[in-house]
């Protein structure tokens, strides 16, 4: 594996996370109304559900999406109406008061892990992109470095935005613009899921 191919795959990763979507979303709400210690487990399953369709596509989803489109449309529909329903939450959240950071790990990480899984486009994103950098037959030992290169990575990108948007500053500023932030960032999430259903 050569350094230009881990740089394009860092780089090309990176600016799919980066891009506005419905886990990057999730993860600035989450930061700004429960602060770090809620925000960055729920990152972190974010990250985590994100990898995973790294690890599928390299197993070959992408092929069995390919082979069998009812399938994928399937998963996009199930996944648009998951996204509708996280939507409303936020919704009726932004009418209520701050909830307290929620205890323990489990829920956050898991919770993150069910919202990235349900969106099957990156299993597409990630095969076109390994199939792009590398295009020639791999190992498994080439196939698992890869897919911790892209852990590693949406690890990193998550955690850092779930860590700056839970700062005092941000969270202060939040507090004074909570109910459109919340009512902007449900229908954002609201149109993501609509867009998954239509487009299936």
């Amino acid at each position: 594996m050569s350094a230009e191919q881990v740089i394009a795959l860092v780089s090309a990763l990176s600016l799919a996370i980066l891009t506005p979507g419905p886990a990057i979303i999730a993860t600035v709400q989450t930061a700004f109304a429960h602060g770090r210690s809620r925000a960055l487990p729920y990152a972190l399953g974010l990250a985590s559900g994100a990898s995973l369709w790294c690890l599928f596509a390299l197993a070959g989803l992408a092929v069995l999406f390919r082979l069998h489109p009812a399938l994928f449309a399937g998963l996009k529909v199930f996944g648009g109406f998951y996204l509708l329903w996280f939507a409303w939450t936020l919704w009726r959240a932004a009418t209520q008061p701050l909830p307290k950071a929620a205890g323990g790990v489990s829920k956050g990480y898991w919770g993150g892990i069910a919202l990235n899984l349900s969106n099957p486009k990156p299993a597409l994103f990630y095969a076109a992109l390994i199939l792009s950098v590398f295009p020639e037959p791999m190992a498994i030992a080439r196939q698992a470095l890869i897919y911790g290169i892209c852990l590693g990575t949406e690890l990193f990108w998550y955690a850092l935005v779930a860590v700056l948007m839970s700062t005092a500053m941000m969270r202060t500023r939040y507090f004074a613009a909570k109910f459109w932030i919340d009512r902007a960032a449900s229908v954002a999430m609201a149109l993501l899921g609509l867009l998954l259903i239509v487009n299936h």
